[in-house]
């Protein structure tokens, strides 16, 4: 069954005012969880799970947004007509039904639901029990808004499974699921992907990198270093790695002073060998070491997710280069030069979802890139790469019209 634009569109402004309606309640809910996972050390995870008023308000926002966007579904993606008579149209379709895992945000619940809702699917809920109150609150506003508009309320269904129960479904589902998107961390994916038995859209790691280069302005880099690191620790597009041109003028004193900065922010700093003895010998004002030499080169692979940050020397451009393209999640680098020919040989080579020059990791988001809400950041090659918004969560369909026409 298809909905037509005005019947979806005018679920989601039902569901905008709700959110509203029941704000208290949403509230509510969320105390309850963040109270349960008060003692979880994952800083993240705490981070991700926090429902305030604004957060609710944003949501509401998302909702309308996604209103007021073009329905993807239906539109002529290609037209013509053969010299056999025939007249071949390929048309955006739905997916189908799609399935949501998720850890910790009650706001997927709401803004990936939105998108596929949207798109024309069917959506399967999938969230992670440290939010299970506040999910359940916002999965019977989706049954409320639905029942406004006279739809039934299996346009949008919340399973309640345990891992184990999870991994069956994922394996043997109990009804058809064309599209699994599991959001959260490395272990989420690698046990989707593990059992799933239908296509997965990797909404990936992040690790993401930032190569200031010999050119770059000083304000500019520290600038970006900051926002990409302090402005939300939890996100998936928080940057992780800092690279520093070798022949960057004056970098010891430069990265000295940016280690006692972020120090002071509570960030833990690790530097790599080559880095380290560069920095040796500069002289340091504050009580403690604002930086530690590398522990472990494990840490080259790992997304931090947390007042954490690497810092290491190389080369040159190339150099950044093959080491982004060697450790990166594939989701966003940056690069910082007033070189525009060294920024552009950057962007090409480098393999990643998202590629930037002189602007903060951060913007990859699809409200940030203009995409309204987004259902996840792919980092696979297929179907899309990147934030993941209306245009792209349909799939195609031919209509081919013949008045008898056989194959010869």
């Amino acid at each position: 069954m298809l909905l037509s634009t005005e019947q979806k569109n005018a679920v989601l402004l039902a569901m905008s005012r709700l959110l509203q309606d029941r704000k208290a309640a949403i509230l509510t809910a969320n105390r309850l969880d963040v109270q349960a996972a008060a003692e979880h050390p994952d800083r993240a995870l705490f981070d991700r799970l926090h429902v305030d008023s604004a957060k609710i308000d944003g949501m509401s926002f998302a909702l309308e947004s996604v209103a007021a966007q073009p329905d993807p579904v239906g539109l002529i993606l290609d037209q013509r007509t053969l010299s056999n008579g025939l007249r071949v149209v390929n048309r955006s379709v739905p997916f189908g039904t799609i399935l949501i895992i998720y850890e910790s945000r009650p706001d997927v619940t709401i803004e990936a639901t939105s998108i596929a809702f949207k798109a024309g699917s069917r959506i399967l809920l999938k969230g992670g029990r440290e939010a299970q109150r506040t999910n359940q609150v916002l999965f019977e506003t989706w049954q409320a808004a639905l029942a406004s508009q006279g739809l039934s309320g299996d346009w949008v269904s919340l399973l309640i499974l345990d891992r184990q129960q999870t991994e069956e479904f994922l394996a043997r589902p109990t009804e058809r699921v064309d599209l699994i998107v599991p959001r959260g961390g490395a272990g989420l994916i690698a046990l989707v992907k593990k059992h799933a038995t239908c296509p997965v859209l990797v909404s990936g790691r992040g690790n993401n990198f930032l190569f200031v280069e010999r050119n770059a302005d000083w304000e500019m880099t520290r600038s970006l270093i900051r926002n990409g690191k302090l402005q939300k620790v939890s996100a998936c597009n928080s940057l992780d790695k800092v690279l520093f041109d070798e022949a960057l003028p004056c970098l010891a004193e430069k990265v000295v002073e940016l280690c006692r900065e972020l120090r002071t922010e509570g960030v833990s700093i690790w530097v790599d060998a080559s880095l380290a003895k560069r920095l040796t010998g500069i002289p340091d004002s504050s009580m403690e070491p604002v930086w530690m030499p590398l522990d472990t080169s494990d840490r080259w692979d790992e997304e931090f997710l947390d007042y954490k940050l690497l810092m290491a020397l190389v080369d040159d451009s190339s150099a950044a280069i093959r080491k982004i393209n060697c450790h990166s999640g594939g989701h966003s680098a940056t690069i910082v030069t007033d070189d525009h020919d060294v920024a552009r040989s950057f962007m090409e080579a480098v393999d990643c979802a998202a590629v930037y020059h002189n602007a903060s990791t951060r913007f990859t988001d699809g409200g940030q890139l203009g995409l309204g809400a987004e259902l996840a950041i792919s980092t696979e090659k297929l179907h899309h790469r990147g934030p993941i918004g209306l245009e792209q969560l349909v799939s195609n369909k031919y209509y081919v019209y013949g008045n008898g026409q056989v194959r010869r």
